[in-house]
């Protein structure tokens, strides 16, 4: 895989995923600073003209640096619901297709603190290019487990003991009143759509975020971002209160 941008090369280069670096020349003092972390981290550098970098890098804002890196190791639904210190808190993504918003998912379940990510591997998102970049590097830091059903996972999820709670903008039940200081997994669709009949069935509760302006619904990344840090103030609390 190909990512490129500032933060998604630092980061690749700091988890041990990237294997080599490329860099449009001539380049800045941010880019120097990458350069500095991969060859201390004994990776090749390669310095090639604006036309060769397009040509590796055709769209995107890639800031003038682009990595190759390795697949992320696979991670199984086990393994993400495994109890710990805390409770476990996964995000499922049920149709989330484009890489921007999985991106943007991926950066908050890492700034959340949140075990992961479940997706099913068909039509998915790739992990590298414009995800990566809109996760800052998070993509290398957060395991994700592909699924070939996200409706059969959500039962395999609640034998494992994790509370399924999908969002739901019909569901009378604010996210806000929902205990999240449980084994949680935030289940939610892709914009336009929502989840799927079957995934809304499997979920144990459906829960809104409440809307006071004209529009219907939030971006999927905001509203699962807002959920996400509703789980963090109830942990930091340390108690739930109806």
């Amino acid at each position: 895989m190909i990512i490129y941008g500032i933060n998604p090369v630092l980061e690749a280069v700091r988890a041990g995923r990237a294997t080599d670096v490329v860099v449009q020349e001539p380049h800045g003092d941010r880019v120097r600073s990458v350069i500095d972390a991969a060859r201390a981290a004994h990776l090749p550098v390669r310095g090639v003209s604006a036309d060769a970098f397009r040509r590796l890098v055709p769209d995107g804002v890639h800031q003038g640096i682009a990595a190759h890196v390795r697949p992320a190791p696979a991670t199984t639904l086990e393994a993400l619901a495994t109890p710990s210190d805390e409770a476990p808190l996964l995000v499922v993504l049920d149709g989330v297709e484009d890489p921007h918003n999985l991106g943007a998912i991926l950066r908050t379940v890492h700034a959340a603190g949140a075990r992961g990510v479940v997706r099913q591997s068909r039509r998915a998102a790739p992990l590298d290019g414009a995800a990566a970049k809109a996760s800052a590097g998070a993509v290398h830091h957060v395991p994700v487990a592909d699924v070939v059903n996200v409706a059969r996972a959500l039962e395999e999820l609640k034998t494992l003991g994790i509370w399924t709670i999908g969002l739901d903008a019909d569901a009378d039940l604010q996210y806000d009143a929902v205990d999240l200081t449980l084994p949680t997994a935030l289940v939610v669709g892709a914009e336009g759509s929502g989840l799927r009949r079957l995934v809304r069935e499997r979920c144990d509760r459906l829960a809104s975020i409440p809307m006071r302006g004209r529009l219907g619904s939030l971006n999927v990344s905001v509203a699962a971002a807002i959920f996400l840090f509703e789980a963090v103030r109830q942990r930091n609390r340390g108690r739930f209160r109806a």
